[in-house]
């Protein structure tokens, strides 16, 4: 075989040897591009929607204590978030130059993925923000949370702060007050409207009568005669055997209902920042208002928020929690297996939402 065969025989082999090789990377990393795009995008949009359902938590504890400590609230929200994924190929070949050497050439290749998110943040301010923040929780709000499943003990602890007669700690709806609220009628109420619930004989509705916004308390026939509804009757001045309960607000002079006060956001998360455990340092060093009792010992927030949110502190970063942030040097959380603070701070979270998510 002359020289020139030979050349052209061993081109041939070479060729072969990196062709059958090459394409099949060529058709393996296009398979792979087009499994690793979906596969990214399963992967990632669960991470930013875990991080931003964190952050949230966050930012509330993190304005309950705020308010705690008589610090301004802020909050930011997550105004825009775009991410753009860009899939790099590279395909190479490489030699070494060897004498009679046959397989010289070696395919190779490098994948990756370079990600370039955009995210923008708004601090919530303004007229209609702060207006959402401090006007009342509207009834039809009320029996909005109360059809979708939640207590209507926790509801009205939290966002109703006078029925009829009873008072919900007010003064609690603002900067801890220095003299200390007594709930023990309210709460005793509630508690009957709760047991007459569990056993499916409450329901309550939202109604426009003559212009006046109505919540109705509705009692089932079958329950109007039990110690429940005759003890919740008593305790509101109303009259024993009543099986609809009307409510109105105080300034719609209706002589037909009775009156009940709501809260507003603002003064939903006051009213739960008073449980908040403060450090001693910072209670001593009078960073924080001391409520007393009439004979003048130190008031216990427990005995009123105790049933419904606990937010405790700790010197190191806690390991079994919920929701954690770092303020004035301490952490402050919700144990994880506190399931009854869990439970209110989503509810708090979803009348954040009612009252301040449109803006």
């Amino acid at each position: 075989m002359d020289n020139t065969n030979q050349k052209k025989l061993f081109g041939t082999l070479v060729l072969n040897k990196f062709y059958f090789p090459l394409m099949a990377l060529i058709i393996f990393m296009s398979y792979g591009c087009a499994q690793y795009g979906p596969n990214h995008i399963k992967s990632e949009r669960s991470s930013y929607n875990q991080a931003i359902q964190k952050t949230n938590n966050e930012q509330l504890i993190l304005n309950l204590v705020r308010l705690k400590y008589r610090d301004n609230p802020l909050f930011m929200e997550v105004s825009n978030l775009a991410s753009q994924f860009t899939i790099q190929n590279k395909i190479g070949l490489t030699t070494k130059l060897q004498a009679e050497a046959t397989g010289v050439f070696t395919p190779n290749s490098d994948v990756y993925i370079e990600e370039r998110p955009t995210i923008s943040y708004s601090p919530l301010h303004g007229e209609s923000f702060v207006k959402g923040v401090l006007t009342a929780v509207s009834l039809k709000s009320v029996v909005l949370l109360f059809n979708s499943g939640w207590s209507i003990e926790r509801i009205f602890k939290l966002c109703i702060q006078r029925l009829n007669n009873l008072k919900n700690a007010p003064s609690a709806s603002g900067p801890t007050p220095k003299i200390a609220p007594n709930t023990d009628q309210f709460f005793t109420a509630v508690r009957f409207l709760r047991t007459i619930q569990i056993k499916g004989g409450l329901n309550i509705s939202y109604r426009v009568n003559s212009g006046v916004e109505e919540l109705v308390i509705t009692i089932l026939d079958k329950y109007k005669d039990t110690d429940s509804v005759i003890k919740f009757a008593r305790a509101i001045n109303a009259s024993v055997g009543t099986t609809n309960f009307v409510f109105s607000a105080p300034s719609s002079n209706s002589t037909q209902s009775m009156e009940i006060v709501t809260r507003s956001l603002l003064g939903i998360m006051f009213y739960l920042s008073q449980g908040i455990e403060i450090p001693n340092k910072d209670i001593l060093d009078g960073k924080v208002t001391l409520t007393k009792k009439t004979n003048g010992d130190n008031f216990d927030w427990k005995e009123i928020t105790g049933e419904l949110l606990n937010i405790k502190y700790s010197l190191t970063a806690p390991g079994d929690s919920e929701v954690a942030i770092f303020y004035r040097d301490y952490w402050f959380y919700i144990n994880d297996s506190d399931l009854v603070s869990k439970s209110t701070f989503s509810l708090l979270s979803q009348v954040y939402s009612l009252q301040a998510g449109d803006n």
